[in-house]
């Protein structure tokens, strides 16, 4: 089973309490292998495992999130779930929430959700609640409301990864992060993690900084006036590539700055996503680097806990049998943290990135 062992909760006790038998011995090394579940046979299981799912997307403008749009109806085949036509909240939180009560209102029993604001999410979170819905949030988890899980990469370690690239191939000089939305909890652990790792591991690095909401007119313009003030940039860290490779690289080329990896002047470059348009930059020279964000396992999983949250399974912390780790989150939610690889010239043809398998 993708998510792990299925165990009852007094047989779960049980194995706690025999601790040193060979039972406790077989049951740890089961739990080891992928991340348990309990069934709790909850009453807010809407359905009982059955029913539509809604899924709503924060916008349709970046080829990331074009990609999962794709993966869903095909992840909902193989994971048995009955979807609804996506919805596209188009980058406004507030239609967001409005989208939510949309799909409650036409009888959902489960709803995937990839949250615009992790704060205003709350709202819509609230309203499924009261409806006995459960709900699945994507890629963004949020700061409160009741989730069965976040399904999500670690973000810290997006800009963590970033850093360590820069800074092993920049050794001294300016360097600039493309931030994302602030009021995402992604844009903010991705930000703070690169500050706080260049400040702590690479001292003779200076970071400049642009927000710039996930929106690729905003990164154009303010990368534009930065280069103007500081053309002895060295180094560029995008935080998602689907919304600002194609502004980044066209703002260097007008100014003459779009050198290729070896070339004298060559500004190195790490982003994020695993889009098939990064991998062929990567292949090009024209940036160095990105973090493959998972997409299609972000459609598989999100399915998958829904259907599992409507079927009245919970789920413990600790490693899954699909490569990652659910943790805990200081909210009390639980996340499930989605293995995100470092893509560089040496592995980006390698055909298991689902950024190769893109058609």
């Amino acid at each position: 089973m993708p998510g792990g062992t299925l165990r009852s909760p007094r047989k779960r006790n049980r194995t706690r309490i025999i601790g040193a038998t060979a039972l406790a011995v077989g049951a740890s090394l089961a739990l080891a292998a992928c991340g348990s579940t309990k069934d709790d046979g909850a009453s807010g299981a809407a359905g009982g495992g059955t029913g539509k799912v809604g899924v709503i997307l924060p916008l349709l403008t970046s080829p990331f999130w074009q990609s999962y749009n794709d993966y869903v109806p095909k992840m909902a085949k193989s994971e048995g779930v009955d979807v609804l036509k996506t919805v596209n909240s188009n980058s406004d939180p507030s239609q967001q929430i409005t989208d939510i009560n949309n799909e409650l209102n036409q009888g959902v029993k489960g709803l995937v959700v990839a949250p615009l604001d992790s704060a205003a999410i709350e709202a819509g979170l609230d309203q499924a609640e009261r409806k006995g819905v459960p709900v699945v949030a994507v890629d963004v988890a949020p700061d409160k409301g009741k989730v069965a899980m976040v399904v999500r990469a670690n973000n810290v370690a997006y800009g963590e990864k970033a850093c360590d690239y820069l800074g092993q191939h920049v050794k001294s000089g300016k360097v600039v992060q493309i931030m994302g939305d602030l009021a995402s909890v992604n844009g903010r652990e991705r930000s703070e993690a690169f500050r706080s790792c260049v400040s702590k591991k690479y001292p003779d690095l200076k970071v400049l900084e642009i927000p710039a909401k996930w929106e690729s007119d905003t990164a154009a313009s303010k990368l534009d006036t930065l280069l103007n003030a500081n053309p002895d940039i060295k180094g560029i860290y995008m935080q998602a590539g689907g919304v600002y490779l194609a502004p980044t690289l066209q703002t260097l080329k007008s100014k003459g700055m779009l050198k290729t990896a070896g070339q004298q002047g060559h500004i190195a470059i790490v982003s994020n996503d695993g889009i098939p348009q990064e991998f062929d930059a990567i292949r090009k020279g024209e940036i160095d680097a990105t973090v493959s964000q998972p997409a299609d396992a972000y459609a598989k999983y999100g399915l998958y806990y829904i259907k599992a949250a409507m079927e009245g399974k919970t789920f413990d912390p600790g490693p899954t049998d699909h490569d990652s780790t659910i943790v805990k989150l200081p909210s009390g939610i639980l996340e499930d943290q989605l293995p995100a690889p470092l893509v560089t010239k040496d592995n980006v043809d390698d055909p298991k990135l689902w950024g190769n398998s893109v058609k």
